[in-house]
């Protein structure tokens, strides 16, 4: 079982990154949380799980290991896959995920793209309180309130991203305008994971278009 990763960073995209250890490129996919602490042609460590299919072999990368122990959590839950398990990991940090099911919250859950009000319910109740307690990590930011009109684009990359993974053209515009409109008041640089990580926190916190 490959446990972690540490080595040069070679590329990061969107949904994930490849790190090289001993001559060879490990490709995983990561939440933009764990991307964003990544650059490329520095070193970069993640801890990894192997998700075992009949027809494909998956590794996915996270930055602490008390991400993966949520995210092996998750996909205990029925109908939880690793898609919607990183899914949800990149809308809800580790303790936001706890507090939403510790309060049996199904609308912080129904903002996972891809998580009706049934499977909402069916994770709060096979997760339960396996996920432990809180660890005062949380590093959720105040979300910057929506934009107003610059006649700019929003990135189209980070808007394609959120579009695949589930929201709306326009809800998920309204997300990456309003992080861009506010990394720029505080003269801020972005990098595209981080814009990505900060849109989903936005939309996370029940902005919708």
């Amino acid at each position: 079982m490959i446990a972690s990763l540490r080595g040069t960073v070679l590329d990061i995209s969107l949904t994930g990154a490849v790190i090289e250890v001993g001559g060879v490129g490990m490709a995983f996919q990561a939440t933009p949380t764990t991307l964003a602490g990544l650059r490329v042609g520095e070193e970069g460590t993640v801890h990894t799980e192997l998700v075992v299919r009949e027809d494909a072999l998956t590794l996915f990368g996270f930055a602490d290991a008390d991400e993966r122990q949520c995210f092996r959590v998750l996909l205990g839950a029925k109908g939880v896959g690793a898609k919607l398990a990183l899914a949800i990991l990149a809308v809800h940090t580790p303790d936001a995920l706890r507090r939403a099911i510790a309060s049996q919250d199904v609308a912080a859950l129904k903002r996972v793209p891809g998580l009706g009000p049934k499977g909402a319910q069916r994770v709060i109740i096979d997760v339960g309180d396996k996920l432990g307690p809180l660890t005062g990590q949380d590093l959720a930011a105040e979300r910057p309130q929506a934009p107003a009109e610059t006649g700019e684009e929003a990135n189209p990359d980070v808007v394609a991203a959120l579009v695949q993974l589930g929201w709306n053209e326009a809800t998920a515009r309204q997300a990456v305008g309003a992080v861009e409109s506010g990394a720029q008041e505080q003269g801020e640089a972005l990098s595209v994971p981080e814009l990505l990580r900060a849109s989903l926190r936005w939309l996370g916190g029940g902005h919708r278009g």
